[in-house]
C-alpha cells in the first residue's frame, strides 16, 4: 500500500445512499419512504416535530466519512451526488461545503429519484478519473450498493487501493469482499454509536404504541424489546444485506453471533498461515490482521467490542496463544483447537 505521504485519493459520495440507507438502520425498513423524508421540510410551519427528530437523530456526520478519507492520503477529489434542491439533501450543503466537497447535481427525472443516476454518473465519473489521474492511487466509495461491485472491481485491476464505508444492514456483502478494505459508518472515529442506539431504541417505541392501538403509557412495555434490536444494527457490514439485493444473495442469518464470526475468520486465517510453514510456527500478528481483511475486508475490531486488535487476540485466548515477549507480537493457533476445527 502507498505510504500515506504519497498517496493521492478520490472520495466519491452516493448522498442518497448513505443519507437514506443511517435513517433506516435507526427507524426500520422503508422508514424513508414512509416518513415522507424526502420532501419533508423541517423549516415549514406545519413540519411534523416527531419526524424533524427522527431526521435530526439519523443526521450523517459527513466530517467523520472526510476525516476518515484524508488518514489515506491527500483528498484529490471529493465529490458527493444528489438533487441538492431537495430540502434534506440542502440541510447538508454547509457541512459539505466547508469540507470542498464538489456537490455535483442530479435532476430528478422520475418518480423514484435519482437513485439509478447516482450510480451510474459516479461510476462514470470515476472510471474517467483512474484514466485522466494516474497518479490517483485510493478510491474511496461511500455507498453500500451491489450496483458497485463491478467498479470496485474495474478499480482494483486498474491498480488502485479501494476502500468501501457503508451502513450496517444496508450494505452488500458482495460489496464489501470486492473492496480491499471496508468500514461500516459506526466504526469510524467520531461516530458516538451510544447515541445511535439510543435514537433507534425510541424510535421504535411510538411505533410499538401505534401497532398495538393503545394510549402513549403502553410505549415503555415495549422498550425492553426494542433496545436489543437496535445494539443488533452496529453489527459489521459482512453481516448485512441491502435491500437491492435480496433478489441475488442469500439473506444473513440474523441468529449468526458476530463474535463468532470473528472467531471464525480468525481461525481460517491462522490455518492458512499455518498450512505454509512449520504447524506450530509463530506468526506475526500484523500479517494476520492483513489476512483477515484480506479474506473480509469488512472485518474491525472495534464494532465488536474491542479496542484493539490485541485486545480481540486475548479475548479469543482458548484457540490461540500470544506472544509479546519479543519486539513482535506473535500468535499461533493451538493445537487443540485446530483440531476441533
Amino acid at each position: 500500500m502507498t505510504e500515506p505521504n504519497d498517496a493521492r485519493v478520490g472520495l466519491y459520495i452516493d448522498f442518497d445512499n448513505i443519507v437514506i440507507s443511517r435513517y433506516q438502520q435507526l427507524h426500520g425498513r422503508n422508514a424513508f419512504q414512509r416518513d415522507g423524508i424526502r420532501d419533508f421540510d423541517k423549516s415549514s410551519r406545519d413540519a411534523d416535530p416527531e419526524i424533524a427528530a427522527k431526521l435530526a437523530a439519523a443526521t450523517v456526520d459527513f466530517n467523520a466519512i472526510i476525516d476518515f478519507a484524508a488518514s489515506f492520503g491527500t483528498l484529490v477529489v471529493n465529490r458527493a451526488y444528489a438533487d441538492w434542491s431537495v430540502p434534506v439533501n440542502a440541510s447538508y450543503q454547509r457541512q459539505l461545503m466547508s469540507r470542498a466537497v464538489d456537490l455535483t447535481q442530479l435532476f430528478t427525472t422520475t418518480t423514484r429519484g435519482t437513485k439509478n443516476g447516482a450510480d451510474i454518473r459516479l461510476a462514470v465519473d470515476v472510471v474517467e478519473d483512474l484514466f485522466q489521474l494516474p497518479d490517483l492511487t485510493h478510491v474511496i466509495i461511500i455507498a453500500g450498493d451491489s450496483d458497485y461491485i463491478a467498479l470496485a472491481q474495474k478499480s482494483k485491476r486498474l491498480g488502485r487501493y479501494v476502500v468501501g464505508i457503508g451502513v450496517a444492514g444496508s450494505t452488500s456483502t458482495s460489496l464489501a469482499a470486492a473492496c480491499d478494505e471496508f468500514e461500516d459508518y459506526d466504526s469510524l472515529p467520531g461516530i458516538d454509536k451510544s447515541t445511535a442506539t439510543a435514537a433507534a431504541a425510541g424510535a421504535e417505541r411510538p411505533k410499538a404504541s401505534k401497532k398495538a392501538a393503545e394510549p402513549a403509557d403502553a410505549a415503555p412495555d415495549t422498550a425492553p424489546d426494542t433496545a436489543p434490536e437496535a445494539r443488533k444494527l452496529t453489527t459489521i457490514p459482512m453481516f448485512s444485506h441491502t435491500e437491492d439485493t435480496q433478489s441475488d444473495e442469500p439473506e444473513a442469518d440474523d441468529n449468526i453471533d458476530p463474535q463468532t464470526l470473528g472467531t471464525e475468520l480468525l481461525v481460517r486465517a491462522l490455518q492458512i498461515g499455518h498450512a505454509k510453514g512449520d504447524a506450530d510456527e509463530w506468526l506475526n500478528t500484523g500479517t494476520i490482521k492483513n489476512q483477515m481483511r484480506r479474506m473480509d475486508p469488512s472485518f474491525n475490531e472495534k464494532p465488536l467490542g474491542f479496542r484493539s486488535f490485541t485486545d480481540f487476540l486475548s479475548s479469543r485466548g482458548d484457540l490461540v496463544e500470544l506472544d509479546e515477549d519479543g519486539p513482535q507480537r506473535l500468535i499461533r493457533l493451538r493445537p487443540t483447537a485446530d483440531s476441533r476445527r
